[in-house]
């Protein structure tokens, strides 16, 4: 089978992210981890040969697995990266030492995972399948640690045949709730399935009735953001943050962290603790600070193009947009701001459109995320229009990079274009930045 057919094999299954083959939420069976387990099973259960550091939350963990990754990577350690979705190319999901794995390895893994599968009763989806190849790949690098990204929840993701040593909560929102229930109570409870009797929690939920969720689960050490680790300090640096964090054995001034929003300095803390409790010792200042200055986290407040600023941002709940306006107002000069957004068809419109700031935005450029989840964008510019923003300054473009181009016409040099309300929507736009001349640097 060539790298065509076995890439059109794995897209032809289920996949919850895209919608391609799901059930309505209403017929779909009960939550099982049979598949996976039969499938790795089938594999040797290479999740065996090696330990997890295993991160769930509602935001900020493909930016905590990223910057955990590269702790301790700089200490050393040969270490695998899963994170998830991807923005551009699914090879982006698999990383070792910071370098996504080759087309090819991927191709030879998931015929690997086809041919297991002739094993198994019940065909597996998508995300089990790139979740079983990572976790092969990882076995055959021989990783001293892999750090794994929750699909979606926690107790029923694919994720959680992992062995870990380390459990990580970012934070808990509102968020997947036709998966996880309508309230954060529920949210939580799915996700503290993660945690396992042996694991050292790091717990960066603040929440004390939350946080009670995860201690019920009886791990083997907890340590709690804002009291045995966190952020002493930050205050804005040159394209980023300067931080003061602190972990139960360090204290680390003077760190220059590029990325963008506040938020970005509770996520570093997290990694930082993460890395450590999965080390068993503080790390050293020089090397912490060297590791932070390379963490990259594209699609999450990227800066992509300049005259007028492109920046990019997968915000896609609530609390994500809400950190996202934040930054904008903390960070980025007060300019015309044309916003392109495009939705999920489970997102409330007006709830989103309003905490990204839409009332206040010179222009609204609404699009179609390339997914059949996609929210139908008329009714988009339709709930902008409910919320204030004069229909003149609203405008339909279903493709997203044309939505971009467009958005980058009409904005002035010293205006920006802000693209988020979905990962779909922000790869699509990256996509077409790569295509171009200006592609992202």
């Amino acid at each position: 089978m060539g790298p065509a057919e076995v890439r059109a094999w794995l897209d032809a299954h289920v996949n919850l992210e895209t919608g391609v083959g799901a059930p309505a939420v209403g017929r779909r069976g009960a939550p099982t981890l049979g598949r996976i387990r039969a499938l790795t099973g089938l594999l040797g259960s290479p999740q065996s040969a090696y330990p997890s550091i295993h991160v769930t939350g509602t935001n900020g963990k493909t930016s905590v697995v990223r910057i955990t990754a590269a702790l301790l990577a700089a200490a050393g350690l040969n270490v695998g990266a899963f994170t998830s979705p991807h923005l551009e190319r699914v090879e982006e999901r698999l990383a070792r030492n910071g370098e996504p794995i080759p087309p090819n390895d991927l191709d030879d893994l998931l015929g690997r995972v086809r041919i297991a599968e002739a094993g198994m009763a019940e065909p597996p989806s998508y995300f089990e399948i790139v979740t079983a190849a990572a976790l092969e790949w990882f076995a055959d690098l021989g990783v001293d640690v892999a750090v794994v990204e929750v699909g979606l929840g926690g107790t029923w993701d694919a994720t959680t045949v992992v062995e870990s040593t380390v459990a990580v909560v970012t934070n808990v929102a509102i968020d997947h709730v036709e998966y996880l229930g309508p309230t954060r109570e529920s949210i939580a409870a799915d996700k503290a399935g993660i945690v396992g009797p042996a694991d050292t929690l790091v717990l960066g939920e603040t929440d004390p009735a939350l946080a009670e969720i995860f201690l019920a689960r009886g791990p083997g050490a907890v340590w709690r953001r804002d009291v045995d680790f966190g952020v002493r300090e930050q205050r804005l640096a040159h394209r980023g943050r300067l931080l003061h964090l602190f972990t139960p054995g360090g204290d680390y001034p003077d760190l220059h962290l590029p990325l963008h929003g506040a938020h970005q300095a509770d996520n570093a803390a997290v990694a930082l603790a993460s890395a450590e409790a999965f080390l068993g010792r503080p790390l050293a200042p020089d090397l912490v600070g060297e590791a932070l200055a390379g963490v990259t986290s594209p699609g999450r407040l990227e800066v992509v193009g300049h005259q007028p600023m492109v920046l990019l941002d997968g915000a896609h709940n609530v609390a994500g947009a809400e950190a996202l306006a934040t930054a904008r107002r903390e960070e980025f000069p007060d300019s015309p701001c044309t916003l392109v957004v495009g939705l999920l068809r489970e997102k409330e419109p007006h709830e989103m459109l309003e905490a990204l700031g839409a009332a206040r935005a010179a222009r609204v450029v609404v699009c179609r995320p390339p997914s059949p989840r996609a929210l139908d964008p008329a009714v988009l510019a339709a709930a902008a229009v409910d919320l204030g923003v004069p229909v003149a300054r609203v405008e339909v473009v279903d493709d997203p990079a044309e939505a971009l181009r467009r958005a980058r016409g009409s904005t002035p040099p010293d205006g920006q274009v802000v693209v988020a309300g979905s990962l779909y929507v922000v790869g699509a736009a990256r996509a077409s930045l790569h295509a171009g001349s200006d592609a992202p640097a």
